[in-house]
């Protein structure tokens, strides 16, 4: 098997940046590391924390280096698509982070580029990297449930991690910051057999009472291409003080000869400390009692970085080093993924089923 030294760009210095870059920069086949953000104070704080090579304030000037490789976008969501393409149309890899896009246009012009440089794009659903769900899409592979015929799935946070989302940016909505993890996944479970009709209900008072546009409670009901039916949730609407520090997922899948029933709801790593456990998302938010693996990309220990995030990442970069195949959602599968949450929206706004494909320009 071969193994090449590569040169990785992150693009965006913010929470998931420094992670994507720390990794980066640890890693065997790395050996060039850069670091962007358009504010660069920022960026040179993670050239320092990292040992980056190079720090800048401008996107285009780090993408552009020759000694770059292969690029990280881990901007906010509403700025993916411009460096996207700029690496893109430079030939250089790119692994983004979920969702690809916030409209399909934005995703549509993505993969406009991939396909006319012949350039790899990956999507960041780190959620497939979690042991449970590797093992799951392997037991569908093997055949063990048979022909799928249906599903369901929820995912849980609290409303203090739910505020932080919304002051992050008011157009990632939890169904396209939160619920696409699910959809990407059962997406993901039917490949090759793909969605064509949502009809979805939201309800919600509490971010509203906030002065935000938003629900707590999602619902919605997928059907597929052969009659197989999925009912995906989100409910950002446990108290703040639940002893959560993410998400709390539940999933089942329904075959003609098997099923799958996973639990991730985390009860079973309960940490109790009258010192309090901070937060990795929400700032200065402390509890007593913690999930303490609920954290959704993973957790710091003995100077490393362990969970789906970190098995995410490091895949990757064995996969530009060595060629060997991952599992990284694709441009197509992801682009799949925010028509399915768009539809789900639409479907709440107008109070009735949305059938798929989309019409051009939604």
């Amino acid at each position: 098997m071969r193994h090449k030294q590569i040169g990785i760009a992150v693009i965006g210095s913010g929470r998931i940046g420094t992670l994507r870059a720390t990794m980066a920069g640890a890693h065997p086949a790395v050996n060039y590391l850069a670091v962007a953000d358009r504010d660069p104070a920022r960026a040179s704080e993670l050239a320092g924390k990292t040992g980056a090579d190079t720090h800048s304030g401008d996107n285009l000037e780090l993408i552009s280096q020759p000694e770059v490789d292969a690029v990280i976008v881990s901007t906010s969501e509403p700025e993916h698509t411009q460096p996207v393409i700029e690496a893109l149309e430079r030939g250089k890899p790119v692994l983004v982070e979920k969702p690809i896009a916030l409209r399909l246009e934005d995703a549509g012009r993505m993969l406009d580029a991939a396909e006319r440089t012949g350039t790899e794009l990956r999507v960041g659903y780190s959620m497939r990297f979690n042991r449970r769900y590797l093992l799951a899409k392997e037991q569908i592979i093997q055949g063990r449930l048979g022909r799928l015929v249906g599903g369901t799935g929820r995912l849980y946070n609290t409303r203090a991690h739910g505020i932080e989302i919304l002051k992050r940016s008011l157009d990632a909505t939890f169904v396209q910051d939160a619920l696409t993890y699910l959809v990407d996944l059962f997406c993901w479970f039917m490949e090759g057999n793909p969605p064509v009709e949502v009809y979805a209900r939201g309800h919600g008072v509490v971010y509203r009472e906030a002065g935000y546009d938003a629900d707590e409670v999602t619902w919605a009901v997928v059907t597929f291409a052969d009659g197989a039916a999925v009912s995906v949730g989100v409910g950002y609407a446990l108290p703040p003080k639940y002893p959560t520090h993410g998400r709390l997922v539940r999933t089942e899948v329904l075959g003609e000869k098997g099923v799958l029933f996973l639990d991730e709801d985390h009860k079973e790593n309960i940490l109790y400390t009258e010192a309090g456990f901070p937060h990795a998302y929400v700032p200065g938010h402390r509890l007593e009692m913690v999930f303490l693996t609920s954290n959704a990309s993973g957790n710091s220990a003995l100077g490393d970085y362990w969970g789906p995030l970190g098995e995410e990442t490091r895949s990757w970069i064995d996969h530009l080093a060595t060629g060997r195949p991952c599992p990284h959602t694709t441009a197509d599968q992801a682009r799949q993924t925010l028509e399915v949450t768009t539809a789900i929206e639409a479907s709440v706004r107008a109070g009735e089923a949305v059938k798929l494909p989309l019409p051009e320009g939604v």
